[in-house]
């Protein structure tokens, strides 16, 4: 994408938070088209592009520090969902055994099929003999009985809320056949999310001699994940403190559900050659964390560790708001156009986050490949806002064309391409 001058002067307006007197932008003065965008040098800090990955952290001078009792966690990531933003990172891309926290993407995985209408919640499965005998006393479990009809809803509560490993088991067989064909089916939503460091080889992290691993950042990634696409099968089917099935109430084990304010899931783990892990969450108003601890070597330790580093993600850092969902940022120049201009919009609210107290110089610039020649569809991504805060390195938002502009007629294109260059 073409670079482009800086325009004067701080963002105003309604689209854009008041008081932000570092933040600039770029105005759309077009390179030609060979001329790539230059992006600023920059010292990487643990914000994420694209949705999917982050680079490597290094910690800036300006990062608040961490607090002492993540240390006991040898394997911690906590992660701003809004932003996209790692707060914190220790070995976040080494491979560990999740154990009970693979069970995360089992229940994605019905998620996704629930909502392709390929599975129901009120669908009706029975244990197998195979599955009664082997997992009726193995490990956490909801205590199915064989043969027991039970639904696919029933199934998720107790997947999600008391680890039910001979839930997991009975809808792998139930829908897929097979716990071997249901795991390559998880393994596959993996690779479509960019879980680069994931293996899955049991769909609820069993002992298996080391054969499901995944890392931190790709636990960040599947939750992320679950909690934009699925916010209200989340809200159904995690973080429920107990749940009574069978006649037999069990106690939910999430380190920090009603300990910490906002926390609402989403699944704890532990095996012998696992130790303790977690992957939780918490909302604040319009702020949620994403935590990963693993390693852990007692329970009271992992809680320790995600209670402080949660606290710390919503006290240590504050929110500022850039631009709501659906505003202006910026017009580009239309070729060929019955318009000579389209304005440039952003699909979703954009914010950033600071040490609390202290606000880093922002700058921003929109670029894009143009003129864009017309026609243009409204929706479509045409460019790109990049952001760079303090010494962070740059990260880019897509701006998509905020109406819709018809190829012009003969007359239309002398007018449009006159405006372009008239005062």
């Amino acid at each position: 994408m073409a670079g482009a001058a800086l325009f004067g002067g701080a963002l105003s307006g309604a689209a854009m938070a008041h008081g932000h007197r570092h933040a600039r932008l770029v105005e759309l003065h077009p390179a030609p088209r060979e001329r790539p965008a230059k992006i600023p040098r920059a010292a990487l800090m643990g914000f994420a592009n694209d949705g999917d990955a982050a680079p490597v952290i290094r910690l800036d001078p300006g990062v608040p520090p961490p607090p002492v009792e993540v240390a006991a966690a040898p394997v911690a990531l906590l992660e701003d969902a809004g932003t996209g933003r790692i707060l914190y990172g220790k070995d976040a891309d080494k491979r560990f055994l999740p154990a009970s926290v693979t069970k995360t993407m089992t229940a994605f995985l019905a998620f996704e099929l629930i909502a392709s209408g390929r599975l129901r919640p009120d669908q009706v499965y029975r244990e197998s003999l195979d599955a009664y005998r082997h997992w009726h006393n193995t490990g956490s479990r909801m205590f199915l009985e064989y043969d027991q009809p039970v639904t696919v809803d029933q199934l998720l509560m107790g997947i999600m809320n008391v680890s039910a490993n001979d839930g997991c088991i009975v809808l792998a067989e139930g829908f897929a056949g097979s716990v071997p064909a249901w795991v390559a089916m998880m393994n596959a939503e993996a690779q479509k999310l960019g879980m680069t460091e994931s293996h899955f080889n049991t769909p609820n992290g069993y002992m298996d001699n080391g054969q499901t691993w995944v890392s931190a950042r790709d636990m960040g990634i599947l939750a992320r994940t679950m909690l934009t696409r699925y916010p209200a099968f989340y809200r159904r089917y995690v973080g429920h403190a107990e749940l009574t099935f069978n006649g037999i109430t069990q106690r939910n084990h999430d380190p920090v559900l009603g300990v910490v304010p906002g926390a609402d899931g989403i699944k704890t783990g532990f095996t012998g050659e696992a130790h303790y892990n977690y992957l939780g969450s918490a909302q604040r108003g319009d702020r949620r964390l994403i935590l990963v601890v693993a390693g852990v070597p007692t329970p009271r330790e992992r809680e320790k560790a995600s209670k402080a580093l949660l606290e710390w993600g919503f006290s240590a850092w504050s929110q500022r708001d850039l631009f709501s969902a659906g505003a202006t940022v910026a017009q580009a120049q239309v070729q060929g156009g019955t318009a000579a201009h389209v304005p440039l919009v952003i699909r979703d609210r954009l914010a950033v986050l600071d040490p609390t107290g202290a606000r880093a110089p922002l700058n921003m610039r929109v670029t894009y490949r143009g003129p864009l020649p017309a026609p243009i569809a409204k929706g479509t991504e045409v460019a790109e806002l990049e952001v760079r805060q303090g010494n962070a390195a740059p990260w880019r938002v897509p701006l998509l064309a905020g109406a819709n502009v018809p190829a012009g007629s003969a007359l239309d294109r002398v007018r449009t391409g006159l405006a372009r260059w008239l005062p």
